[in-house]
């Protein structure tokens, strides 16, 4: 059974029934059924429309739960504008299913969810594995989300801002227990961006490959991390690199900056650097003004600190500290960094030691713990 090619056609026949008239729920329930029953049948009797095929035994599954659902009853009017079976229209309507899943009323965790499972084609148990949560917790959050946009019909242009933060959502959570939610979401993101003519959709897109590039290189063979300036260079993804690059120079050409795009370009800046010496920290913090300037975020100005240390030296980087709060997320650990560049090792390791107590990820905190005593260790031997 080729299960990316379920996965790839999900979303296209759930758009079908939703456009037949079935609400999200209904349709969502009738499609997983129709993939079980091709899982069972294809193997030994292939369709030749496939994508006809799931229509088909979709649409038919869904008529029989309206004729069983008596608090639905008025439906049944439809049973009787069955479309014959036969290829389906070309069309593809699966940039509204993004918009849907990524609807405004929905939270943020529950449109990932969503989205994994109604564009992505993910099971509950995959999505559910990759949150590290009980399965019957994520069946819960999805059933509350497919309520939720129940109702919503799909003839309004979506947000294409909030489908891009949901997708960087999920990129962001990277790999955990049998989904590769990093690739994940760069497959999501490649169907989107040939969707949809948007310099932010391939500003985000340039932005996952780059990043992507540089996993191999980011953890050690016992799983610590590897910071960006030590990380092997030989082992980033040249041929990633160079297409997100390109994507990245043909947005930009169009003068529609956007914060993805811009987030690219720093990310390109260190992917061009053939060490960490080389990089051009100076057009990288003229970057993080463009970036702060569209967004206003404070965590922007907390990594553009660390890009000012480095470009004009960390006594610079240390004054553009002091003007943000201490209570960011990271605030403390980038003092740190700051005060070790500085050469006050002792601060650093003092600092280092408190941002390990404050992380929340096991794989950051062990990285600063092994900063705090590498520091000590030094100053010890003295």
């Amino acid at each position: 059974m080729d299960e990316a090619l379920l996965r790839s056609l999900t979303p296209g026949v759930l758009t079908v029934l939703v456009r037949r008239g079935a609400d999200f729920a209904a349709a969502e329930d009738a499609v997983q059924d129709a993939l079980v029953e091709a899982i069972r049948v294809w193997p030994a009797d292939p369709p030749r429309d496939p994508k006809g095929w799931l229509v088909t035994v979709a649409w038919r599954r869904y008529l029989d739960a309206t004729r069983a659902d008596t608090a639905r009853r008025r439906r049944e009017d439809r049973v009787d504008e069955e479309p014959p079976p036969g290829p389906v229209p070309a069309s593809d309507d699966t940039l509204q299913l993004y918009f849907l899943c990524a609807h405004p009323s929905l939270t943020p965790s529950a449109a990932v969810a969503l989205t994994l499972r109604a564009v992505g084609g993910l099971t509950t148990r995959q999505i559910a594995r990759a949150y590290l949560v009980p399965e019957a917790t994520m069946a819960q959050r999805i059933s509350r989300a497919k309520r939720t946009v129940s109702g919503v019909r799909l003839d309004r242009p979506g947000d294409v801002g909030t489908v891009l933060r949901v997708l960087y959502l999920v990129f962001n959570e990277g790999y955990s227990g049998d989904v590769d939610l990093a690739a994940e979401a760069v497959r999501l993101a490649r169907r989107l961006a040939a969707r949809v003519d948007h310099p932010e959709v391939a500003g985000l897109l340039a932005l996952m490959l780059l990043h992507h590039a540089r996993r191999a290189a980011r953890t050690a063979p016992d799983g610590s991390l590897v910071p960006l300036a030590e990380q092997d260079r030989g082992r980033w993804d040249t041929r990633l690199i160079a297409e997100g690059v390109g994507i990245l120079q043909r947005a930009l050409a169009r003068d529609r900056l956007g914060e993805f795009q811009a987030q690219a370009a720093i990310a390109a800046l260190h992917a061009d650097a053939p060490t960490a010496e080389e990089t051009d920290w100076m057009q990288i913090v003229e970057w993080y003004d463009e970036l702060a300037r569209l967004t206003d975020s404070p965590v922007v100005r907390l990594n553009r600190a660390v890009a000012v240390g480095e470009a004009d030296g960390p006594g610079a980087g240390l004054a553009a500290l002091a003007e943000l709060d201490e209570s960011l997320p990271r605030h403390t650990a980038v003092a740190a960094h700051l005060h070790e560049r500085a050469g006050d090792r002792e601060t650093a390791a003092r600092l280092y030691a408190e941002a390990a107590r404050k992380a929340t990820d096991l794989a950051e905190r062990d990285h600063l713990t092994r900063r705090a005593a590498r520091l000590n260790a030094h100053r010890g031997g003295r």
